[in-house]
């Protein structure tokens, strides 16, 4: 009876091993994919103009993307608290960041679909953020 008790002991003990190693990478890729996305949105905004550091204070960074669009700080209100409507808002804003930043619906797509992987390819790309041109779409 005893053995049974050891064998049993023995299994739990490589069964919580493997799942703290299991663990430590799903952690270790989610800080990467976060680092990643501050890294993309840090260049990005400093390329528009705008305080690198803005990206990493939670509500405060949604404003410094609506100045770098170039859309109305009321949207804000929609964005956060109108709930269909948010979704709309926030695919306008996209689109408007990639006309800025001279480009079309491939990267608004992208920013929309794989929006960490295009933020980096604005912030580290050969794009440029245009300033005085109007963007159309205007709601």
């Amino acid at each position: 009876m005893e053995e049974n008790t050891v064998m049993a002991t023995n299994v739990d003990y490589a069964v919580s091993g493997e799942a703290a190693a299991v663990s430590g990478m799903v952690l270790f890729i989610y800080l990467a994919i976060i680092v990643l996305a501050i890294i993309g949105n840090w260049k990005l905004f400093t390329k528009a103009g705008q305080p690198g550091w803005a990206c990493i204070i939670p509500i405060y960074n949604i404003i410094v993307f609506l100045q770098v669009a170039k859309k109305p700080l009321w949207w804000c209100l929609i964005i956060f608290f109108v709930p269909i409507a948010n979704v709309a808002f926030q695919v306008l804003m996209l689109h408007a960041i990639s006309q800025r930043f001279d480009r079309g619906v491939g990267t608004t797509l992208g920013l929309i679909f794989f929006p960490i992987i295009f933020m980096l390819i604005l912030g580290f790309g050969s794009a440029e953020y245009q300033d005085d041109e109007p963007v159309t779409l205007e709601v």
